[in-house]
């Protein structure tokens, strides 16, 4: 089974956050506290240490107590150059990446997903959620949340190296769990300032 001390947690803020009107979503306050707050909050619990994976405000970040890197590619190439940055630089057996604009990440991810790794013998597993679109019910990958190996540099290097950019196409090449979270709400992003608006608490009367 694999251990809380072997995992490190990953906070992805490395994007430009256009919808927000080119801010940095992290840095956002939700209910008096800024998103990456939240995030920590959620993950720290679950893992050994965390790494920030940012390319702005990289100070603001550091206030926070933990290691900030940035993209080793240039150009903010998307999630998975900062998920290869951050597998340079962990220093543990496993990676738990979770996005920097996800607040309500679930309290339990780590564990799940470690279970079906160690069952499986995955190299990553991802969570599957389940979304009523039209009246069904569709699956849904939430491919930003995933517990990885950490040997999985280099394989990642050279998919990005390459050219390659879109996260379902290096997870093809992987052995993959998928693990069911049943409350979609827990991996709700928050993208807009309108949205940051509609999941904060009325002040108290």
């Amino acid at each position: 089974m694999i251990q809380q001390s072997e995992i490190t947690g990953l906070i992805l803020a490395g994007g430009r956050g256009m919808r927000m009107g080119r801010v940095n979503k992290g840095l956002q306050e939700l209910n008096g506290k800024t998103m990456v707050a939240h995030v920590i909050e959620k993950l720290l619990p679950q893992v050994s240490t965390i790494l920030i994976n940012a390319n702005q405000d990289l100070d603001r970040y550091a206030e926070y107590g933990f290691p900030v890197i940035a993209d080793t590619i240039a150009d903010y190439a998307g999630p998975l150059a900062g998920l290869e940055s951050a597998l340079s630089q962990c220093q543990t057996k496993y990676l738990l990446s979770t996005p920097c604009d996800s607040p309500f990440l679930p309290t339990d991810l780590a564990s799940r997903l470690a279970s079906a790794m160690t069952r499986d013998g995955s190299q990553l597993a991802v969570p599957i959620t389940h979304e009523l679109f039209e009246g069904k019910l569709e699956k849904q990958i939430q491919p930003v949340f995933c517990l990885l190996e950490r040997n999985l540099h280099e394989s990642l290097a050279d998919f990005l190296k390459n050219g390659g950019r879109k996260i379902s196409d290096w997870f093809d090449q992987l052995r993959i769990s998928e693990v069911v979270f049943e409350n979609h709400d827990e991996f709700s992003n928050i993208n807009t300032k309108a949205e940051l608006a509609a999941h904060a608490k009325p002040p108290a009367s």
